[in-house]
């Protein structure tokens, strides 16, 4: 046996996980992109507040101006802590959305009427998108990965896995505005509201699990800000050698007029 047939003593000879890195790559870029647990409970806790106080004590205002309140603390708890407030800020604008929309109409149930037409648009926006062939989740995800919109030309397994995660999404949430729907038109305003805390999370997290499984099988994503940094240390290596080439040029010059 050579030393180059030999094994290095300490050295692991197992072959890297690449699969097992791109799903640690796919389940950290998902977290980033919709919120985590923090987020989640960041939209929950307002309106579930909302209605707790509602089922108890009937009163719009009271219930209305608690949710908006708390969705205020969240904000400023953020920033406290300097962490993003993408999401909270989110949910102060959708609460404050059906605030103002259930006090001017003095109809409790309208506080989740544009939360609802929100969920819909967005439903559509995942299938009109996909059918275009710009699938909504790879606009969201791309930048996430460092990939932008490189999927589109240059990896089309990703552009399927993203086509595939968009469609999960669209029906998922076509299927939760299917129940919540006729809900605000026959229901009362707490069982409207309980069913709706009910269908915030399960479905959210179906997607997201939904999108993980196609992400994880997917071709891993291109990272076009690394090509771009490699594209520009060439440059510079050409401009310094042609310079270098230059400097050598006009010395031999110099020298054969001496």
């Amino acid at each position: 046996m050579t030393s180059l047939d030999k094994p290095t003593q300490g050295t692991d000879q197992s072959p890297p996980d690449t699969a097992g890195d791109a799903r640690a790559v796919t389940e950290a870029a998902l977290f980033e992109a919709f919120g985590g647990v923090r987020g989640m409970v960041e939209t929950v806790v307002p309106g579930l507040l909302f209605v707790a106080i509602f089922t108890v004590n009937k009163n719009l205002h009271m219930s209305a101006l608690a949710a908006l309140a708390v969705s205020l603390v969240l904000v400023v708890i953020r920033l406290a802590r300097r962490d993003t407030v993408k999401h909270a800020f989110s949910g102060v604008f959708g609460v404050a959305f059906g605030v103002v929309f259930a006090m001017f109409t003095g109809n409790a149930k309208d506080f989740y009427l544009p939360g609802m037409l929100y969920t819909l648009g967005l439903a559509l926006a995942y299938i009109i998108t996909t059918l275009a062939g710009v699938p909504l989740i790879g606009l969201i995800l791309g930048p996430v990965f460092k990939e932008n919109l490189s999927w589109r030309t240059r990896n089309p397994g990703r552009k399927k896995a993203y086509a595939k995660a968009s469609w999960a999404w669209g029906l998922i949430l076509l299927a939760k505005c299917a129940i919540l729907f006729p809900l605000y038109w026959w229901s009362d305003t707490a069982k409207l509201g309980w069913v709706l805390i009910a269908l915030k999370i399960p479905p959210f997290l179906l997607a997201v699990w939904l999108t993980w499984v196609f992400l994880a099988k997917a071709p891993a994503p291109i990272d076009v800000f690394a090509e771009m940094e490699a594209e520009e240390k060439a440059e510079q290596e050409r401009k310094a050698a042609l310079a270098a080439e230059s400097g050598e040029q006009a010395g031999g010059r110099h020298r054969r007029g001496a």
